[in-house]
């Protein structure tokens, strides 16, 4: 799993060797950079192969073409498929080819005994070439979309959270230079990251607006409302701290535990405020209320808290579940402080109560 990957994407017909370079300025960028650990492209090495130069003119002088030198070539290599031996209920391919030591023999190339598809007469490969050259080839050649595309990728070394290794490089990567056809997309876990987060877009409105009007309609007023979001905000003091504790970067898992989070502390202070119009309709002015219903409160509030909290304790060695478990431990146990403490706060400045003297 690759954490950093930029992929370079060039036309369908796209120059091997233009990719490889334009990768290199990349590799080079993450490989001078401390925050880096290894690099690597999914293109791999090149690897050395021999090219036999097909003399098209003494080729039909000896009526052997093309395919009757691969196909000389691959029998004595590759080895060619002859037929199947059944052992049980599994078919093992027969091949037929050259014993090892000719194999490995690649001086022995201008021999082999290359035999026409019109004759049973074989004659040897020099006599149809001029001679076999080595070439460098790429092994793998990925596309996306059809077109040719080259990734270099890497991992932040250990203690590095990957928006932390990103913005070091951001820059220098997006200021290289790139021929006609060519561009560099941004993968790996910041794509995903991103494509996650808008694709809760849709659904987060919607479920806001319902919050929102149930927490109205069950008040019948707008001012328990401005309390609760005024409250949330707050949250992301204890989520900021707990990611940098544990180090662990506020992903597409974080925001889910963010999210979670917004309506735990929405169901908290709800519970307060609730007991307030309990303690209203008992007779008891506003800011008595107040008072008896976070104290009422507290120890509720406190033992829910920490059953969740030790509840996704567990996840915390997880690689995977670590930013979610993290943001609800740490958002939670300070969102409990805020719940008894700022919520009763905002009650009292939003509804302008003061402290009654005897």
């Amino acid at each position: 799993t690759w954490k950093f990957d930029v992929r370079i994407i060039g036309p369908g017909d796209a120059d091997g060797t233009t990719l490889r370079t334009l990768a290199s300025e990349v590799k080079n960028t993450l490989e001078t950079n401390p925050l880096a650990g290894f690099v690597r492209t999914d293109w791999r090495q090149q690897v050395q192969k021999i090219v036999p130069a097909y003399n098209q003119e003494q080729g039909r002088w000896a009526a052997i073409t093309r395919e009757d030198v691969a196909n000389a070539t691959k029998r004595a290599f590759d080895g060619l498929v002859i037929g199947l031996y059944r052992e049980g209920d599994d078919l093992l391919p027969i091949v037929m080819r050259h014993v090892e030591e000719e194999r490995r023999n690649v001086g022995g190339l201008d021999v082999i005994q290359v035999r026409s598809a019109l004759s049973t007469d074989s004659v040897p490969l020099s006599q149809v070439t001029d001679g076999a050259a080595p070439q460098w080839e790429n092994p793998l050649i990925w596309r996306r979309d059809r077109r040719r595309t080259i990734k270099v990728q890497a991992n932040p070394i250990p203690g590095v959270t990957l928006p932390t290794l990103r913005a070091s490089l951001v820059e220098q990567v997006e200021a290289i230079e790139f021929p006609p056809g060519y561009h560099l997309e941004w993968g790996g876990e910041f794509e995903s990251s991103r494509d996650s987060q808008v694709s809760l877009v849709p659904g987060v409105v919607p479920a806001m607006a319902i919050v929102v009007l149930i927490i109205v309609m069950l008040f019948n007023a707008y001012r328990p409302l401005l309390v609760i979001i005024l409250t949330l905000p707050f949250a992301f003091i204890g989520i900021t701290s707990g990611l940098l504790v544990f180090n662990s970067p506020f992903g597409f898992l974080a925001l889910l535990g963010a999210m979670s989070l917004a309506g735990m502390m929405i169901k908290n202070a709800i519970v307060l405020l609730d007991e307030i119009n309990i303690n209203l309709a008992d007779g008891k002015n506003r800011y008595t209320s107040v008072l008896e219903a976070a104290m009422s409160r507290l120890r509720p509030v406190v033992l829910a808290a920490a059953t969740t909290v030790l509840g996704v304790a567990p996840l915390l060695q997880d690689v995977f579940w670590v930013g979610l478990a993290v943001t609800v431990m740490a958002g939670l146990t300070f969102g409990t402080v805020l719940t008894m403490v700022l919520v009763p706060v905002l009650y009292a400045t939003v509804y302008g109560l003061k402290e009654e003297k005897a």
